[in-house]
């Protein structure tokens, strides 16, 4: 080593090696320190703080010279800031549990979608469309990654959060926290609406027989230097992080049985496919062993899932002999056969099998029923209450307030009870002096706590209280109670409710609490918070339960009422009836919004209208949801309140918007165009965008069959979408004196924003409705000018072929706009040709053959009774001919592809010739001559069998040719009755059916 490389060797080493806090990221960030900070025993800052710093500086907003806040810019420092962050989370291979538990939400969305962009996953495009085993490994493996942690995120929202205590309030503080948990919020929401997506995904990867690999340190940083390099080692599977097969389908298995058990709670069958991926996981990791180190499972909660799963999917080929506790509980609270749930519970205090807060969680079960109005459980209840209060005493627990409760009236059916389950708790024979003591103690303590002698006597004189207490123990008990003073009966004064047992005040505050959650009876609600106001008058009881959300329009007039039982009656009515709506139980929502609007009507005109707008809400999501799915309309009176909503002019009256986005779909879903087109008053057109998009709709529909020159409403709504669909430019000149082009999103030139459209668009069921608005995106989308293969839709031509400013536009929203509806409309209506090919269009324009291959057959299929009867040519047009032709042929499909040519109007033979001489064909070859009705094709197929030397293929074809109704003598009537009915038959392709 030369001098001069000792001395920087020297000054490099002489670096401190821990920067300063305030700047330890640029430290990192210019230094190249990162591998040598993660190596530390305990490095700080910790690796996820490092994340979360390292993508906080990534996506920093700018400002420019006029002071105006620009996006993050992509720059050099902010590219390696992110692929910082991501080189920490390889450090940290990439372990979701770790990365779950540090990081929030929104910051780990933004990290996973930095993988999958450095993974080379194509944006925009959806995970469920692509083929995981033709993928390179770490792409796949980016893809598995997000998606779990996608279903493990709704997982884990769905689980009951404890509130933190509020400190001292800081504004910029609860800012933050907002504008995280609203982030929060919106990403949780896409997530949902992608669940079935990402389970499809995770279910296509159990089925790879490959290994795996995640980018590590190393891989990520060849990334940087050399892409293209990288790319091509990535996809020869040797680099990154190697994931075995059995590790990978271990995870996967079970985050699905995690996912699926959570859907559970509102589809029972679903439970099956959860119990069949735990045991599954059960199985693996048996294989794997449980050290292994990329597939960490918490084996304890696994095995709880199971013991769940046997519970509530019983194996079928069980005996009730083979049946644990669990279940035959379980069946028996299924079945009302409290009894046996009694004995098992006794069996059970011999034996503890059973954890206590199972059978708590049980006897609160029966509470509720009982609660509910069935008095006959009151009895059962007390009963289940005793077994679990032996239970507790035997294992040294005191004595719950829930059997001083049922205990306060004893009687001698309760007595003999008791003795009963204590007698049959305890084997007296094999019992440790603990147990016998624990028990002996109980019995004593509920003598002292009688009044009467006579259930004195009936417990001193059992067997069981002889045989634990001595004889000078049971002498003296009895001589204190006969001695005692005499007392008040308290059994004499009625108990009106439970308030009157001895417990103290938080308890029962809780108790009636947890009631006010569970219950949907407006007049409950309103004798529960009376009673809870008369306790203590401290609390806000609106903020017991986070998931009680009040729009902000309306909270901000609810919490201004000065009586507190009032505001907390009306904000707890309000957020039930709007969840009860939500989750589709219209029966309490309307209940309990009547409740409030009785409330409301004595002293607030305000609510009172705010709560008639949102009855007119709820009746119009009952009837969509009842008698409006089977085409049945409205009632005259709900469509003359929806006309009155959208006419109405009360002012400061709190609105929300989507009100008036539901009225105006709903008039456009039951055609009432007229009033839309005409009968709408202008003021009202300019202040509700809604409505004025309803009117452009409503009137595009009246003009439809009109000549195309009075389709000027047409050009309206066109130019209306175009600027929703337009973004903001502004010029900047840089230090070079070049003038750049900045574009910002979400431009506020458009009367609404885009997803604000696409939201109003999924509401609408008509279908001339959606068909117009498809075919006005896929016409918006078709005037690019980088477009090669266009997207045809029905009514396209009315819309105009040109924008005067085409950088104005968003293509890449709008191409995602259309995908998204194609996907809404068909789930609408998914036998509907014109959909069907437009989603074929699209597949075929991203060059995904087979699935557009198979949307065009699609398309064919729904118009022609499945093919036994002629496609109409209007569908199956020369254009959607040649791009089946392509599908065929860039699938390898390549006699298909001569069958196909015979389709066209013009008999395409030099494509057909083509491919007929690729020997290298995926699809049944010389059995598909029997569906070549083209005498020349045939020829030529003879001819090129007799050039190979392929006598048995040429004998085929010659056979083919032979039949007479294809002579080319006969008459033209006849040709064509043996083309159509070739053109009818079904043949195999590649394992798949290809109609024609």
């Amino acid at each position: 080593m030369s001098a001069e490389a000792a001395d920087r060797e020297a000054a490099t080493s002489s670096r401190p090696c821990t920067p300063p806090q305030t700047c330890w990221f640029e430290f990192l960030l210019e230094e190249s320190l990162l591998e040598k900070h993660l190596r530390k025993p305990c490095p700080d800052p910790a690796p996820v703080q490092l994340i979360v710093q390292f993508l906080e500086q990534a996506s920093k907003p700018s400002v420019n010279e006029q002071n105006q806040v620009q996006p993050p810019p992509d720059n050099k420092r902010n590219r390696i800031l992110k692929l910082l962050a991501l080189k920490v989370a390889a450090h940290l291979k990439w372990d979701l549990d770790i990365l779950e538990k540090s990081l929030s939400v929104p910051v780990l969305n933004m990290l996973l979608n930095e993988l999958l962009c450095i993974s080379k996953v194509p944006p925009g495009t959806k995970h469920v469309d692509m083929d995981l085993a033709t993928l390179p490994p770490t792409t796949a493996m980016a893809i598995l990654l997000y998606n779990r942690w996608a279903i493990r995120t709704i997982v884990q929202s769905s689980f009951p959060v404890k509130q933190a205590k509020p400190g001292p309030p800081q504004l910029s503080v609860m800012n933050q926290m907002q504008q995280e948990k609203e982030l929060t919020e919106n990403i949780l929401k896409v997530l949902k609406e992608q669940a079935a997506d990402s389970i499809l995904v995770l279910e296509a990867a159990l089925k790879l027989n490959k290994d795996l690999y995640v980018h590590t340190m190393r891989t990520l940083d060849l990334l940087a230097v050399e892409p293209g390099m990288v790319n091509g080692e990535t996809e020869s599977s040797t680099a990154g992080l190697k994931i075995k097969t059995e590790e990978m389908q271990c995870q996967v298995c079970y985050d699905l049985g995690a996912a699926y058990f959570q859907q559970g709670s509102t589809n029972s069958a679903v439970y099956e496919n959860a119990r069949e991926k735990f045991f599954r996981t059960k199985e693996l990791i048996a294989e794997i062993g449980s050290l292994s180190l990329h597939c960490t499972i918490d084996e304890k909660r696994l095995a709880g899932y199971c013991q769940a799963c046997d519970v509530l999917v019983p194996s079928s080929d069980s005996t009730s002999q083979q049946l644990t506790p669990y279940s035959q509980v379980h069946i028996c609270l299924r079945s009302g056969n409290y009894q046996e749930v009694i004995q098992i519970f006794i069996e059970d205090n011999l034996t503890f099998s059973l954890p206590v807060q199972f059978r708590q969680s049980v006897l609160r079960e029966l509470f509720q029923k009982a609660q509910q109005g069935n008095e006959v459980l009151d009895e059962i209840c007390f009963k289940v209450c005793a077994c679990n209060t032996v239970r507790d005493i035997l294992e040294g627990r005191t004595i719950s307030v829930q059997f001083n409760q049922l205990f306060l009236r004893p009687n001698k059916e309760k007595i003999d009870f008791l003795l009963e389950v204590c007698s049959r708790s305890i084997n007296l024979e094999k019992a440790s002096d603990s147990l016998k003591g624990n028990m002996a103690a109980f019995l004593k303590n509920v003598c002292l706590g009688l009044e009467d002698l006579q259930y004195v006597f009936m417990i001193s004189s059992h067997e069981l209280f002889i045989t634990l207490l001595k004889d000078e123990e049971r002498k003296l008990l009895v001589d204190q109670m006969r001695k005692r003073s005499p007392r008040v009966n308290l059994c004499i004064k009625p108990v009106t409710s439970f308030y009157d047992i001895p417990a103290s005040a938080s308890v029962n505050i809780g108790q009636l609490e947890h009631q006010l959650i569970l219950s949907v009876d407006p007049w409950r609600i309103r004798q529960i918070l009376i009673e809870l106001h008369g306790m203590t008058s401290e609390r806000q009881f609106w903020t017991v339960s986070n998931k009680w959300e009040v729009p902000s329009v309306y909270s901000t007039v609810i919490l201004g009422i000065k009586d507190s039982l009032t505001r907390d009656l009306v904000y707890i009515l309000m957020a039930k009836g709007l969840h009860c709506s939500t989750v589709k139980d219209f029966s309490h929502a309307k209940q309990l919004f009547a409740a409030c609007l009785e409330l409301v009507t004595e002293f607030s005109p305000k609510l009172r209208q705010v709560m008639l707008n949102e009855m007119l809400l709820l009746d119009i999501h009952t009837h969509e949801a009842g008698t409006g799915q089977s085409g049945e309309r409205p009632p005259s009176d709900l469509i003359s309140r929806v006309r009155g909503y959208l006419e109405m002019r009360l002012p400061d009256i709190p609105l929300r918007q989507v009100i008036a986005e539901e009225c105006v779909a709903f008039m456009l879903n039951w055609r009432e165009n007229e009033y839309l087109t005409l009968q709408v008053p202008a003021l009202l057109l300019q202040s509700n965008p809604y409505v004025k998009l309803g009117q452009l709709l409503a009137a595009t529909c009246k003009e439809l069959p009109g000549p195309k020159e009075s389709r000027r409403t047409a050009k309206d709504l066109w130019e209306v979408v175009v600027q929703i669909c337009s973004v903001s430019s502004q010029h900047k000149r840089g230090n070079d004196g070049r003038v750049s082009l900045i574009k910002q999103r979400e431009s506020t030139l458009g009367i609404m924003y885009r997803s604000e459209l696409l939201s109003f668009i999924k509401k609408l069921r008509e279908p001339l409705v959606l068909s117009i608005i498809l075919s006005l995106f896929v016409k918006l989308h078709n005037v690019r000018e980088d477009i090669v293969n266009d997207i045809t839709a029905e009514h396209i031509s009315i819309w105009p072929s040109s924008i005067p400013n085409l950088q104005s536009v968003d293509f890449e929203a709008v191409a995602i706009t259309v995908k998204e509806l194609v996907r809404y409309t068909l789930s609408i209506n998914p036998n509907n040709h014109s959909w069907l090919i437009i989603q074929a269009d699209i597949y075929f324009a991203t060059n995904q053959y087979s699935a557009a291959l198979h949307y065009y057959l699609q398309a064919g299929a729904v118009c022609s009774d499945f093919f036994n009867k002629a496609v109409p040519p209007d569908v199956y047009t020369d254009q959607v001919i040649k791009r089946m032709i392509k599908c065929c042929s860039l699938l390898n499909c390549h006699t298909q592809v001569a069958i196909l040519c015979q389709f066209l109007r013009e008999i395409d033979y030099k494509t057909a010739f083509k491919s007929l001489q690729e020997q290298n064909s995926h699809d049944a070859m010389d059995s598909y001559y029997d569906y070549i009705w083209d005498v020349t094709i045939l020829e030529y197929l003879t001819y090129l069998h007799h050039k190979r030397g392929e006598t048995d293929k040429r004998q085929i074809a010659i056979k083919a040719i032979g039949q007479t109704e294809l002579n080319a003598s006969n008459p033209e009537e006849v040709l064509q009755l043996a083309a159509q009915r070739r053109k009818k038959k079904v043949s195999p392709s590649n394992g798949k059916t290809l109609l024609l």
